[in-house]
């Protein structure tokens, strides 16, 4: 059996998505449990020749052997969720789709407060999706739990008791993290962060797993950097430098065009030492190096890609496990079977 955790390295959109998707595709877990802060993150999943934008339900959702579980730390919007059941219908979501019964609920006067918020919504730069006041509800001890909504009845269960019991009879969990390290309340770039923690020892308490169960912290960076709404940047590059590198890019959730910057070191060692991280997956490279589109053989590489990748795990002292090459499945390089 194993459990790994996947978390994002920087301000959220990694290609966390595509990782997941690739993952969970050739390693075929038996369950997928959500964890992270709520509706407010957006994956983009590729799979087949369609894309799907999601909130709540993890991005391994194609897998049709899988329990789709949502972790007792994660924010839930019931219309949120329902929306997906719906949208990813033809995968058969319905009957192996449950939350944890002890989950907050966003309501609607959460999204409210959130959106009418000053300092939340417009300095901050909030998704105006409810977490931060759901997560102030769920301090005060006011929220509402799944267990308190009729209309959960069907799609509730006890989270750690699945995986805990499933790991004890040899299956295989993937733990898909959501956001960023970077947006950390506890160590990113405070007070323009999310309403939680993000790391890996966070994401494995959110589904109810002890930390000596986690097998590998996988931590996704992108070739360069991305960030949504206000904060600081140090590696940010003017929007006009963005376009002509061909980099430019919009929010999953909010559409917002995204403030782009080169690869940062300094914050990748970080994230790394915090998360305990045992792998990285690096995406976007045939972004940043289009002349690597596609490609699948690492030997196949320039000498450029080849250093970049090298400098990123001297710094780091990580193995870079997973080379994301384009947008399909086939468009990795995997080379995690080196580590055995």
């Amino acid at each position: 059996m194993t459990c790994n955790i996947l978390v994002g390295g920087a301000w959220g959109d990694e290609g966390k998505g595509k990782c997941i998707t690739y993952l969970c595709n050739k390693d075929n877990p038996n369950i997928i449990a959500r964890a992270g802060v709520g509706p407010n993150a957006g994956h983009s999943v590729e799979f087949n020749g369609e894309k799907y934008g999601l909130r709540l339900t993890p991005s391994g959702f194609f897998n049709k052997d899988a329990k789709l579980l949502i972790g007792a730390g994660v924010l839930v919007d019931p219309e949120v969720f329902f929306h997906e059941l719906e949208y990813l219908d033809k995968y058969d979501i319905k009957s192996r789709s449950y939350v944890d019964y002890r989950c907050s609920i966003i309501e609607d006067e959460h999204k409210e407060r959130d959106k009418g918020s000053e300092h939340l919504f417009k300095k901050i730069g909030s998704t105006g999706t409810g977490c931060g006041p759901g997560n102030s509800d769920r301090v005060m001890r006011t929220a509402k739990m799944a267990k308190d909504i009729s209309e959960l009845n069907n799609y509730t269960t006890d989270v750690p008791l699945e995986i805990n019991n499933a790991l004890e009879n040899g299956e295989d969990v993937f733990i898909e993290g959501s956001q960023g390290f970077g947006l950390s309340l506890y160590y990113g770039t405070y007070p323009f962060v999310t309403s939680k923690d993000t790391t890996a020892s966070t994401f494995a308490a959110d589904v109810g797993v002890g930390p000596t169960k986690i097998d590998d912290v996988i931590i996704v960076f992108k070739s360069y950097i991305t960030r949504v709404g206000e904060g600081p940047f140090t590696t940010e590059m003017s929007q006009e430098k963005a376009e002509e590198m061909g980099i430019e890019e919009y929010g999953t959730v909010t559409g917002r065009r995204r403030r782009v910057g080169s690869f940062d070191m300094d914050l990748a060692k970080e994230a790394c030492m915090i998360n305990g991280a045992t792998q990285i997956a690096l995406t976007c490279v045939d972004r940043l190096y289009p002349y690597c589109e596609r490609t699948q053989d690492y030997s196949t590489l320039s000498g450029e890609t080849k250093k970049f990748i090298a400098e990123i795990e001297d710094a780091t002292g990580v193995p870079v496990t997973i080379i994301s090459t384009g947008p399909d499945l086939t468009d990795t390089i995997d080379l995690r079977d080196e580590l055995l």
